[in-house]
């Protein structure tokens, strides 16, 4: 299962390394691609979809499901 977010307030790679660590902290085996063009972050496999959004929250961005 695949889950895709838009992080609006992504904008530097400072950024993608937040939410990759953020996003592995719950999830540790998960892939993370964040491109910054996009503001996109792709998460495979993302079993718990709310919790990995939350995480990302929590690291202080913004989170809609694309």
């Amino acid at each position: 299962m695949k889950t895709e977010f838009i992080v609006s307030d992504m904008t530097c790679n400072h950024c993608v390394q937040t939410i990759t660590r953020a996003v592995k902290a719950i999830a540790p085996t998960a892939h993370v691609d964040a491109d910054l063009a996009s503001h996109r972050v792709t998460i495979e496999p993302a079993e718990n979809p709310a919790a990995l959004a939350a995480a990302i929250v929590d690291a202080g961005y913004d989170v809609q499901t694309a």
